[in-house]
């Protein structure tokens, strides 16, 4: 039985037009003579590595769609790793869809965002009460000398009377 599979290589980055379009052929061939069908190759061309491999930093990527049955992977595989123009290659098997369970239309997966909403940087929040600040009492107990406390003011303006200096 046929299996759906998706393989991605990356090339050399110093191989020729015509050396790469060898080298597509030539697995596309090798995936054919292993009983491989529907075969979708896409050329992805050259592009950045997010890390150096091989003392690379660029590689031609190639992405191939097919069906096949499931003993070609080694067989594939165990040629691209002998290859000195692969650097890297990765062969996933795409599952089918259940019954029940239908693919997204194109129309419906476009309006789905691909980016998660942002993270807000500052959350804004309003109190259920109000709070009472004293917003000088806190400045001035920091730079200046605590002022007098209400039992010393009770003190001096007691209901005796003031002695006078006579």
């Amino acid at each position: 039985m046929n299996q759906s599979y998706e393989m991605m290589y990356i090339l050399r980055p110093d191989l020729g037009e015509e050396q790469v379009d060898n080298a597509i052929a030539r697995y596309k061939n090798l995936l054919q003579e292993q009983g491989g069908d529907q075969i979708d190759i896409q050329h992805r061309g050259k592009r950045r590595l997010a890390y150096e491999i091989d003392r690379f930093r660029e590689g031609i990527y190639v992405q191939m769609n097919y069906q096949a049955p499931g003993t070609h992977v080694a067989v594939i595989e165990r040629t691209m790793r002998l290859s000195e123009e692969v650097i890297r290659y990765l062969t996933l098997r795409v599952e089918a869809p259940t019954e029940g369970e239908e693919e997204a239309p194109v129309a419906a997966r476009a309006e789905t965002p691909s980016v998660p909403a942002p993270i807000p940087t500052r959350i804004e929040t309003t109190p259920t009460e109000p709070v009472a600040t004293e917003p000088e009492a806190t400045e001035s107990a920091s730079t200046e000398e605590p002022e007098a406390t209400e039992p010393e003011a009770t003190e001096s303006a007691s209901t005796e009377p003031a002695a006078t200096e006579a």
